[in-house]
């Protein structure tokens, strides 16, 4: 589709050869036309905000006529482009109820809980306050989905097919959140995980609570990524590796060193004017969470440690991320973690030294993004501490 830009007239100041704001705006009006009041659908996952909190908004997710509205992993695996992923996502309607992070009296949560632990997508009726009417936003760390409406009844037209491992563990109230998703990560995705974990089914009884989707998703990753670390650590060092890959306008070149595990990411902003923000943690990890990078911090460091438990190597990571004007509307922090996963599946590199390496670097990034990384090297931590740490072999 190649629609002229609303703002720069098909002139190309905004970098691209149609326009976001026209996008956005066909959207709405084809959901606007389309959207009905009280309509039979699939329900493949709960939204939980976080504005009022503890008093805020869950909303049912559901679709008329469900066709992978909310499958990231299949998405990535297939290579869908921005504009077939919001097409998906707007055809959402989230139909949403006010609740207390800590209430579980409501019936309408008791369906939401439902619809969190079912392994696929759940057929339901959705009666509205009013007919759904467009208003489509953006947000760095979710997804994006349709019209926000009023809930007023809802029921559940079939069994939800929940895993009977989930069951064991949801019905276990002396377990700990933690340990629950440590039961359940090797049989199931972290999208899976993020939505039963926002909807309050895991932990010890008294501490179990509703976590905003925002929280939850990297919660989840933070969790899951300590427990893969702890097990990376057991293994030996990784030699000079070099991948990289990207998916989206999201690029990552992921340097391993033959190091004890930590871990940098820088993420910038190529083009005209380009920024970064940065994050690191050394061997002992963060005290405290990752304010610069925020979510895509902890989302990038799993996909990684999915690559070093494969290999059974431990390493110092410096991952570079570049987000080019590809990117064009903001999807989630899924699309940092499945870029990085893209970059980790390659064929890396392999050099003979550290000097070797982020020289190839240095001329790679200027080659791909005109750009000079030696800014981003200079402020390294990781690599500062590198340098200042003296090897076995050099005594």
């Amino acid at each position: 589709m190649n629609v002229q830009c609303i703002k720069c007239k098909g002139r190309g100041f905004c970098g691209r050869s149609f326009c976001a704001i026209a996008s956005k705006i066909n959207i709405q009006k084809k959901i606007n036309q389309e959207a009905k009041q009280d309509f039979f659908g699939a329900s493949p996952n709960i939204f939980i905000g976080r504005f009022g909190y503890p008093n805020i908004n869950v909303g049912v997710l559901s679709a008329e006529q469900y066709k992978d509205n909310d499958a990231p992993l299949m998405w990535s695996r297939e290579n869908y482009q921005i504009q077939q992923i919001i097409d998906l996502r707007t055809g959402l309607i989230n139909s949403t109820f006010n609740t207390n992070i800590k209430s579980f009296k409501d019936k309408l949560l008791d369906l939401s809980k439902e619809v969190s632990l079912a392994a696929q997508p759940v057929d339901v009726e959705i009666n509205l306050d009013k007919k759904p009417h467009f208003a489509l936003s953006f947000n760095q760390d979710t997804m994006p989905h349709g019209p926000t409406v009023h809930l007023k009844k809802a029921r559940i037209t079939e069994n939800p097919k929940i895993p009977q491992k989930v069951e064991k563990v949801v019905s276990d109230y002396d377990l700990k959140a933690g340990e629950a998703i440590s039961l359940l990560r090797k049989d199931h995705d972290e999208h899976y995980l993020t939505k039963v974990l926002s909807v309050g089914n895991l932990g010890v009884k008294t501490e179990r609570k509703l976590v905003p989707t925002r929280w939850s998703i990297t919660a989840v990753d933070d969790i899951v990524g300590k427990q893969m670390i702890s097990e990376v650590k057991k293994h030996p060092e990784s030699d000079y590796l070099a991948f990289f890959g990207g998916y989206l306008g999201n690029y990552y070149l992921v340097l391993f060193f033959p190091h004890c595990w930590s871990y940098e990411l820088f993420e910038t902003v190529v083009g005209e004017s380009s920024s970064f923000a940065t994050d690191f943690e050394g061997y002992d990890g963060r005290k405290g969470y990752a304010d610069n990078t925020a979510g895509g911090y902890y989302a990038a460091r799993n996909a990684i440690l999915e690559k070093l438990s494969s290999i059974k190597r431990q390493s110092g990571v410096l991952a570079l991320r570049f987000i080019t004007n590809e990117y064009w509307a903001p999807l989630g922090v899924w699309v940092c973690r499945e870029a990085t996963r893209k970059s980790m599946s390659s064929r890396p590199i392999e050099f003979g030294s550290k000097e070797l390496m982020l020289k190839y670097a240095t001329a790679f990034v200027k080659k791909k993004f005109n750009f000079d990384i030696s800014t981003l090297l200079r402020q390294s931590v990781l690599l500062d501490r590198i340098n200042r740490q003296k090897r076995l072999g050099e005594f």
